[in-house]
């Protein structure tokens, strides 16, 4: 018989072939409750809250009133402007000449003007190297002249014998050019014209061992010093004339329209257009007038623009009243008065919007965004050739995301401004 154990029952279920017991129905219901009813509750909540925004009333849509933006304009013009083109470039002298050594020799003298920066006049004695060879050598083409004049004063005399004697021989018939010694007189003449040559040539380089200022001018650079020796074509330093001095401009296609120039444009001195240069130095600012004289024979290939010369002529003269030199090196700022044009449209700097485009207010309160062709402008006034017409009110204060047709409201700059008391009565 089966032992029973009396403090397990579960472990008799089987004692005595009974079948286990069944599991209470209350535990089934117990787990049942705590899975499902999160779920219905869920379920149960979505459901009512789909419900409660089907059958909810849809708000009233309200029409909030777009505020114009308040803008300064300006009227566009017909007028007729003068066209100016500015430019700027670097000023350099016409004539400007490297100093060079055409003998050699010791240098035994040196002008107080020939250092950097120096002043000289045409004629000016700069440079001196040791003329004691050269005189020896003029010595010698002297004497040289002297002897062959001798050799062909005494063929000339024993040339007149000859002939004396063929005379008094009788002989008859004409002497023969060797029988008066002819070709000994040719002889001695082509040595006299030798002799003046090389007597010449002596004098020459003699007189180079003194090296003179070619015309009035400043010394841009020194490269030698009192008692150096110095060969044949050496270099000994640069000098500029100070008569005249050109500005190198750049131009475009456009400048030169407007200021009436052209490729192969030429003109003498004051003949040619005038132009205004100046100079803008801490709290002064310095002006010189030239004249455009001549253009580069070609356009620069790789900036597509044609440079023009501005000769200005004694840019020095006005040194001892307190004006600044136009100087080489110099950096200037050029204005070029052109033709006038008519009928052109004008309108204020700040109307033009970047490079090309115009806010014109519209007689609706609505803004219009114009592209124009602008032809020239400065920090005043922009020449339009076209996208607007004379008399369109064109938008002069900022924008912030201007667009098509937006609203905005035309103020009266001078209209009084009504004070907070007004504003609240």
């Amino acid at each position: 018989m089966d032992d029973f154990d009396a403090r397990n029952p579960d472990s008799n279920a089987n004692i005595g072939g009974v079948p286990p017991r069944k599991k209470p129905r209350k535990l089934m219901i117990l787990r049942l409750l705590t899975f499902g009813l999160p779920i219905v509750v869920l379920g149960t909540a979505v459901g009512g809250t789909i419900a409660m925004s089907a059958f909810s009333p849809e708000p009233e849509e309200t029409d909030t009133p777009i505020k114009a933006l308040p803008v300064l304009t300006a009227l566009a013009k017909s007028d007729s402007v003068m066209m100016t083109v500015k430019a700027q470039g670097e000023v350099q002298p016409r004539t400007e000449i490297n100093i060079v050594s055409q003998v050699g020799g010791r240098i035994t003298y040196m002008s107080p003007d020939y250092i950097q920066g120096g002043r000289f006049t045409r004629g000016d004695l700069l440079v001196r190297i040791d003329p004691a060879e050269y005189k020896l050598r003029v010595t010698q083409a002297r004497a040289n002249v002297s002897q062959a004049q001798t050799v062909i004063a005494r063929e000339q005399s024993e040339s007149d014998l000859a002939r004396i004697d063929w005379e008094d021989l009788g002989s008859g018939g004409t002497p023969t050019p060797l029988t008066l010694r002819e070709p000994q007189m040719a002889e001695a003449a082509a040595q006299l014209e030798s002799a003046k040559a090389q007597l010449a040539e002596a004098e020459l380089q003699l007189s180079r061992t003194e090296i003179r200022a070619p015309f009035d001018g400043r010394v841009t650079e020194r490269l030698v010093d009192e008692g150096e020796f110095v060969g044949t074509n050496s270099r000994l330093g640069r000098i500029y004339a100070t008569d005249i001095m050109d500005v190198r401009l750049p131009m475009t296609q456009t400048d030169l329209r407007e200021a009436g120039l052209f490729l192969g444009y030429e003109a003498k001195g004051d003949a040619g257009v005038p132009v205004r240069l100046t100079l803008t130095s801490i709290g002064s600012e310095s002006e010189w007038t030239g004249y455009i004289t001549r253009t580069d024979g070609r356009f620069d290939s790789q900036s597509r623009v044609l440079h023009v010369y501005a000769e200005v002529r004694n840019p020095f003269a006005d040194i001892s009243k307190g004006h600044p030199p136009l100087a080489p090196g110099l950096y200037v700022d050029a204005e070029i008065n052109g033709p006038v044009i008519n009928n052109v449209l004008t309108i204020p700097r700040a109307a033009l919007r970047g490079t090309s485009d115009v806010y014109v207010a519209n007689n609706d309160g609505t803004l219009s965004i114009r592209t124009v062709e602008v032809q020239s402008s400065d920090r005043t006034k922009a020449v339009l050739r076209g996208g607007i017409t004379a008399g369109d009110a064109v938008v002069t204060s900022p924008i912030r995301g201007a667009a098509e047709g937006m609203k905005i409201e035309v103020v009266d700059p001078n209209a009084p401004k009504s004070s907070p008391t007004t504003e609240g009565a």
